[in-house]
């Protein structure tokens, strides 16, 4: 009787065991923590476009996101302007959101002249008090997070993304 009673207990904490440690690998994968590292959900912000509209990055759950941010007199931000333009009239199953520090910009008028010049037609966000930058330790322009369809950071990158590797990255997302 008491070989059963031992063999109970034991199935028992071994049944308990396996019941925890599957259901927090369920609940990790289906709630990620919300930060700015690789993997965690992307934190959620709402901000208005250049053109007035309001726009919330969870609006886009589903998608593809490069979230970019950017300053007009940011010289390594203008090296990349063309090639983000191309990536945006190339993937269509890419949204691209170019949050503009426009504390920094001494004119909204530069900000316009930049998107006139360089004949961008994706989103500009204006992060007027860099509240967004901030949360996503945006201090070295530019810096973009590339977030996939899960609303998940897929991957950081400090400093101009070319075309090819916009590509390259984008196709490593499921």
């Amino acid at each position: 009787m008491r070989k059963w009673i031992i063999i109970l207990i034991v199935v028992g904490l071994l049944g308990w065991a396996i019941y925890d440690f599957t259901s927090k690998q369920i609940a990790k994968e289906e709630d990620p923590e919300v930060g700015i590292e690789k993997d965690n959900s992307a934190p959620d912000f709402e901000l208005t476009t250049i053109d007035g509209e309001t726009v919330k990055l969870s609006e886009f759950r589903g998608e593809k996101i490069l979230l970019n941010f950017w300053a007009s007199w940011c010289a390594p931000c203008r090296s990349e302007m063309p090639d983000m333009q191309k990536f945006h009239e190339t993937y269509d199953d890419v949204v691209i959101l170019a949050v503009n520090l426009t504390e920094t910009e001494t004119s909204k008028t530069n900000v316009t002249n930049f998107l006139d010049e360089y004949e961008i037609t994706f989103p500009v966000l204006m992060d007027s008090e860099t509240v967004v930058a901030n949360i996503y330790n945006a201090r070295a322009l530019p810096t973009s997070y590339l977030i996939n369809s899960d609303g998940r950071i897929h991957n950081i990158a400090t400093g101009p993304l070319n075309y090819e590797s916009m590509v390259q990255e984008f196709d490593k997302m499921d």
